[in-house]
């Protein structure tokens, strides 16, 4: 006959199951089920802390108690095995049931380049076939590389017009890409032609204008490079990325690494060159001038060869520096520079069909 001890142990036992059971029976969610089981079978589950009294039994009442208790908690671990397959299979019969074989499937969001990746490497491979080479650099210079070699020494007001993002007195975020000039004729000899991509920082925010943006250098050297070759090379490109019907001109202009210098105007691609737009209001682009500047240029300054050790009795070439922004906002007609930056989903995915070069 079990001891007064033994009985009590079995009856809770036995009580623990009923309560299990009873639980169990009317559970429909799979939520429910896991509070049930982190309530009866887990680490500290009232069936763990019901085990643990076996300790306390006196020890010729510990192998049946022992063989109770290894019985009901395999049953309860079966059952509820079985009551989590059956919500599983209640839950995929309901999936079957939602699901229509008819309906058009649903196609992965494919992504696309942004719009002025588009449009700079587009300008780029215009370039490429031209015979020029795209260099790359790092956005963070010195002092040298940025304005020195430039013809842009401590005092010159070009600095205080280019609003540098300094890291310290001496290593500057690029405010151009000039420097790939530098770079890359320290390291080749002329003839030499690149184009040079890549962002650019300066301390500026607005409608038109971005603290980060994207600019692209390009420069050509070689023996009696003229003002004629920079005007034929830079009518070419704006013709090729704009319309072949767009009008080029040159105004005489300043850059301390240029002389002579030139910013260069297209006739306006909102208003073709009107000044007005066809509901006869002024062109809000061009200001009615039917023009609207589009890159500055100019020829190599013999200060900056002098800073390679270029001839420059021997050499000439040509500079220009574009914004890649700038040149996608006239392309495609945008009037508000902050659009590229945004992630307006519905604004990106218009240029998904965009040619990419």
């Amino acid at each position: 006959m079990a001891s007064s001890a033994l009985q009590a142990f079995l009856d809770k036992l036995q009580q623990l199951e009923s309560a299990f059971e009873a639980a169990v029976e009317e559970v429909e969610d799979p939520e429910e089920l896991e509070s049930i089981r982190v309530t009866y079978l887990s680490r500290r589950g009232s069936l763990v802390q019901c085990l643990s009294q076996l300790k306390d039994l006196p020890d010729e009442d510990r192998p049946e108690a022992g063989k109770t208790a290894n019985r009901i908690k395999q049953r309860l671990q079966d059952r509820f095995a079985r009551i989590q397959e059956e919500l599983q299979q209640k839950r995929d019969r309901a999936r079957r049931q939602d699901f229509d074989p008819t309906l058009p499937g649903r196609s992965p969001r494919t992504g696309t380049l942004h719009p002025v990746t588009l449009v700079s490497d587009e300008i780029c491979s215009i370039f490429r076939s031209l015979g020029y080479e795209v260099v790359l650099g790092p956005e963070v210079e010195t002092d040298f590389y940025n304005f020195e070699a430039l013809n842009i020494p401590q005092d010159h007001p070009a600095r205080d017009m280019q609003d540098t993002l300094y890291l310290s007195d001496s290593i500057v975020l690029r405010t151009h890409t000039s420097p790939l000039q530098i770079r890359t004729m320290q390291e080749q000899s002329p003839p030499l032609a690149a184009v040079a991509p890549g962002k650019v920082y300066r301390r500026d925010a607005d409608l038109t204008h971005s603290p980060m943006f994207n600019q692209i250098e390009g420069f050509l050297v070689d023996r009696r490079v003229s003002m004629a070759d920079l005007r034929g090379t830079l009518a070419h490109f704006l013709r090729r990325i704009f319309s072949r019907d767009i009008q080029v001109r040159f105004r005489p202009s300043f850059f301390p690494f240029t002389e002579p210098s030139a910013e260069v105007d297209i006739s306006c691609v909102i208003c073709s060159g009107k000044g007005f737009s066809q509901d006869g209001s002024p062109c809000r682009v061009c200001k009615q001038t039917g023009f609207v500047e589009i890159l500055g240029c100019g020829m190599i300054d013999p200060e900056v060869f002098k800073a390679v050790d270029y001839d420059p009795e021997e050499y000439s070439g040509f500079a220009f520096g574009l914004g890649v922004e700038r040149v996608a906002m006239l392309k495609h007609g945008i009037d508000d520079l902050r659009l590229f930056f945004d992630n307006d989903l519905p604004f990106l995915d218009q240029f998904r069909f965009y040619p990419a070069t």
